[in-house]
């Protein structure tokens, strides 16, 4: 069995100001045409929060960029929980005793952000000998400093992520053929 799991697809990410620039404006459909198609075929979702512990940031709980984003109005996940580092295997909840006890041996990754919890969260369900999807147009990113002062973009980030997961840790696959291969 295969499960669906969303990672901070949290309303605090909508804050250009505080993010920066970010990528793949199709995310957010993606990310819902996935858990549509989850639930109408009754298959385990996981529903991910980032609970900051960070003053300035609006993903601490409490603050209205905490809640998740609309795409997720009407979800009915089977297991919600928060975490306050990278990955969702480190969090409230022991994923990965979660997952085993229900039999479920592979999941589909999406959210946000793509080359940090979405990544880390894939990378470790890999080591854990989890069949892994990562729904790369399903997650997104932000543009970051380089270490030269430059800037990373988004875009190359979203790539440089796509690399390093193919074949490792991950089956990278659009949402478009994952859906097919529900069918």
């Amino acid at each position: 069995m295969t499960a669906l799991i969303l990672i901070d697809v949290q309303r605090g990410f909508d804050e250009p100001g505080f993010w920066g620039p970010r990528n793949n404006p199709g995310a957010e459909a993606n990310l819902k045409a996935l858990l549509e198609a989850w639930q109408e075929r009754r298959l385990p979702v996981v529903l991910v929060h980032h609970d900051s512990v960070e003053p300035g940031s609006p993903l601490r709980p409490g603050q209205p960029g905490h809640d998740f984003k609309p795409e997720l109005d009407g979800a009915r996940p089977d297991l919600v929980f928060g975490k306050k580092v990278n990955s969702a295997f480190i969090g409230d909840v022991d994923l990965d005793a979660w997952l085993r006890t229900r039999g479920i041996t592979g999941f589909v990754l999406a959210g946000i952000q793509t080359n940090f919890c979405c990544e880390t969260t894939a990378r470790m369900g890999g080591n854990l000998g989890y069949d892994v999807t990562f729904a790369l147009d399903a997650t997104y990113t932000f543009d970051l400093p380089g270490l030269d002062g430059d800037v990373v973009t988004a875009d190359e980030l979203y790539r440089v992520t796509a690399a390093n997961l193919a074949g490792q840790f991950a089956t990278v696959r659009s949402t478009k053929d994952i859906l097919t291969g529900l069918d």
